[in-house]
């Protein structure tokens, strides 16, 4: 009888458990996602797909697209990546912007580029969530038209375009 009620309560026990960790991730804003967009032909992977500020009518999916912006001049590159991968290489004239150091570098940003300049940010490619990141982080200091290039600096890099 005794082993009965152990085995009930166990029961008990890991269901108030698991239910209390489901609450928690539910309600923290750090919670891990349980759904997320794994397809990369869809665009960036992410873990956490319903959350994400930047839509997916803002990623640009064609590096031949990113180019025809690039020449036309007008749109700033910002590599959303470490300040080593940036130096390793990057987009030709692209401005180093890591994501891991937005707070610290944000007001010089700001001294230099005006909330309506148009921007495409790219990062490690569909894989890297840094560019996503760092658009919702300038989209909350007011910048309005950013764009995300998905396939970043990887898929520049492969179609031979100017690159530092």
């Amino acid at each position: 009888m005794g082993y009965k009620n152990t085995a009930r309560d166990i029961v008990i026990l890991l269901g108030s458990a698991v239910i209390a960790a489901f609450a928690v991730n539910y309600f923290s804003p750090t919670g891990i996602s349980l759904v997320g967009q794994w397809d990369e032909s869809k665009g960036v992977i992410t873990t956490n797909a319903k959350h994400d500020a930047v839509v997916v009518d803002l990623e640009i999916d064609d590096v031949k697209i990113a180019k025809q912006i690039y020449d036309s001049g007008k749109t700033v590159f910002i590599d959303a990546r470490s300040r080593e991968d940036y130096e390793y290489g990057h987009i030709k004239g692209a401005v180093s912007l890591p994501v891991g150091q937005f707070d610290e570098s944000i007001d010089a940003f700001h001294d230099q580029y005006s909330p309506s300049s148009s921007i495409v940010i790219y990062c490690s490619g569909r894989t890297c969530e840094d560019s996503r990141r760092l658009a919702h982080l300038l989209l909350d200091e007011g910048y309005t038209n950013i764009n995300v290039m998905i396939d970043g600096y990887p898929g520049w890099e492969s179609e031979d375009y100017p690159i530092e």
